[in-house]
């Protein structure tokens, strides 16, 4: 299982103004959650190995190839930004694997694992973003998680398109054509959803899309060559890099649960009600 680091758990508790802290004030209301969510996703999937990805920053080499991309993001709260680094404590106190690399985000690391070794292993990826979607194949699975804890829906190569009527591989595309509103870059001004996926239907890829681009209504023409540059752009920044330079050996992502040293880091962190989830 591979798994992408979540914060939903924090936001969550935030928007009540649940606050958690450590007798010293150390807010760990995201640690709780993130843990919460994780070991319920190890008893759901019963992984065998179990890795961590993280994003390692906000400039990557998106941001170089697009200035604009992710700038709709403002700053994670302050209460938020002191729990990554005890979440990476405890995940590894679990004997859990941390992985990221600078200048990549934690998608390109999953991907890069994912394919790495799914012609040896069955994969799952845990995550609650979509763009992940395009990495599933006949050994890839992904699971996405929704609201609320223990929701997962799971894509698999076999009931992919049943679900989204396009295939993986057509999620760059599709992306390339929409763009994205989440993560900042517009794809071709004017074509939204229903006419990404009308197109991909009729012509399966941009590349042949724009062998018969002048086949199309002329409005539809029009939009596309007037945004040809942005509709490459928009198709590279949505396209998962699955061959990053990303140290990360299989063999030491087999999880092998230390009981009393995850107990003594809950203690620690005064997050003791945990322990009655360790089974």
């Amino acid at each position: 299982m591979v798994w992408h680091s979540y914060s939903g758990g924090f936001y969550a508790t935030a928007i009540r103004k649940n606050f958690m802290r450590t007798i010293s004030g150390v807010p760990t209301n995201g640690v709780y959650q993130f843990l919460r969510y994780l070991m319920d996703a190890m008893e759901t999937f019963g992984p065998t190995h179990i890795i961590c990805c993280w994003d390692m920053g906000s400039k990557t080499f998106r941001t170089d190839m697009f200035e604009g991309y992710k700038a709709n993001r403002g700053a994670p709260p302050e209460e938020l930004v002191p729990q990554f680094d005890l979440v990476k404590e405890v995940v590894d106190a679990l004997g859990i694997q941390n992985v990221g690399l600078a200048n990549y985000e934690a998608d390109d690391c999953i991907g890069t694992i994912a394919k790495r070794y799914a012609s040896s292993y069955d994969i799952t990826i845990l995550t609650g973003d979509q763009d992940i979607l395009q990495l599933v194949s006949q050994n890839i699975a992904v699971a996405i998680m929704r609201k609320g804890q223990g929701n997962y829906e799971v894509f698999t190569a076999d009931n992919f398109y049943e679900k989204r009527g396009i295939s993986p591989k057509q999620v760059i595309d599709m992306k390339g054509l929409m763009g994205d509103t989440a993560d900042n870059y517009p794809g071709v001004k004017g074509i939204g959803e229903k006419t990404a996926m009308k197109l991909l239907a009729e012509h399966e890829t941009i590349d042949m899309l724009l062998e018969h681009v002048d086949k199309l209504p002329m409005s539809l023409q029009t939009k596309i060559k007037n945004n040809m540059d942005m509709l490459h752009l928009s198709r590279n920044l949505a396209e998962i890099k699955c061959d990053v330079p990303l140290e990360c050996e299989i063999e030491k992502a087999k999880w092998l649960f230390e009981r009393e040293k995850t107990i003594e880091k809950f203690r620690e962190m005064e997050l003791e009600k945990l322990t009655r989830l360790l089974g």
